[in-house]
């Protein structure tokens, strides 16, 4: 059996030569929904990019959207218009910004999106993480946090649930890809960043899904996590978004009755 091409495995970029209108059209929605939906600009480190803007709608729990890029490009602007099936509903979505690589190592950004969270617990109302590529494996890290550990003034679990798109759950792949350059990971950063090798948190849900058509490590890595949290106690799910790619697996998330909308609803009802 020959190895695995790690380069082209992960060079989402190269697999949907499409991307950068599809990206382009995020930019642009975004801006429209921002435009028809201010957010509130919540601050949570002294940094220009530490920021979340909260989409606010009732009093219920928040979902927050962590945006991807590789933790090496975009921003929260890029994804306003994420918020819009749930919000259509009701729910508040909160869509937080963070540095990128090389500026900061991942394991800062895991840290910027525990300040985020602890900052968004202070609203008083339980979270759901939610996010994309990059972003769903900083979902992930913050299901898996030790709130009570990071920050004793929290609640002991203010983060309740994850749902993970197109996630990455151990990043060991990624040292001898090109995309590294920016990461600068070795072997044991690498393995300390992977939220698939840390405690699981029992007791809480976990959603992994992929792109049908994104490439067999992507579909790899949610089963991955799916399994090895689900036999630790974690309520898991591996899923699959038909017809859709890496770049147009968050497209869900502008409907208000799709699938992926409606389960979002069940996991901040509980």
């Amino acid at each position: 059996m020959s190895a695995v091409d790690y380069e082209v495995e992960y060079n989402n970029r190269a697999r949907v030569p499409e991307h950068p209108e599809l990206i382009e059209g995020w930019a642009r929605d975004a801006a429209i929904y921002r435009a028809q939906h201010a957010p509130r600009r919540i601050a949570y480190g002294p940094g220009n990019r530490h920021t979340i803007d909260l989409f606010e709608r009732g009093d219920g729990p928040v979902v927050v959207f962590i945006h991807g890029g590789y933790w090496q490009a975009l921003d929260g602007s890029f994804f306003s218009h994420c918020a819009r099936g749930l919000n259509a509903h009701g729910i508040s979505v909160a869509v937080p910004s963070y540095d990128l690589c090389p500026a900061v190592t991942i394991a800062d950004i895991i840290i910027q999106m525990r300040d985020a969270a602890r900052e968004l617990a202070r609203l008083g109302r339980p979270l759901v993480m939610s996010g994309h590529s990059a972003g769903g494996h900083l979902a992930a890290c913050m299901l898996a946090t030790d709130w009570t550990t990071f920050d004793a003034s929290l609640p002991k679990r203010p983060v309740i649930s994850a749902y993970s798109i197109s996630g990455l759950f151990e990043l060991a792949p990624l040292v001898e890809t090109p995309i590294n350059k920016a990461l600068r990971l070795d072997v044991a950063s690498a393995k300390t960043a992977s939220p698939l090798f840390w405690q699981p948190p029992a007791g809480t849900a976990l959603d992994a899904v992929v792109g049908e058509t994104e490439s067999a490590e992507y579909h790899r890595q949610s089963r991955a996590i799916v399994e090895e949290w689900g036999a630790a106690g974690v309520a898991t799910r591996y899923d699959v978004i038909a017809e859709s790619n890496h770049f147009t697996a968050i497209a869900p998330l502008v409907d208000p009755d799709s699938a992926m909308v409606t389960r979002l609803r069940e996991l901040a009802q509980g």
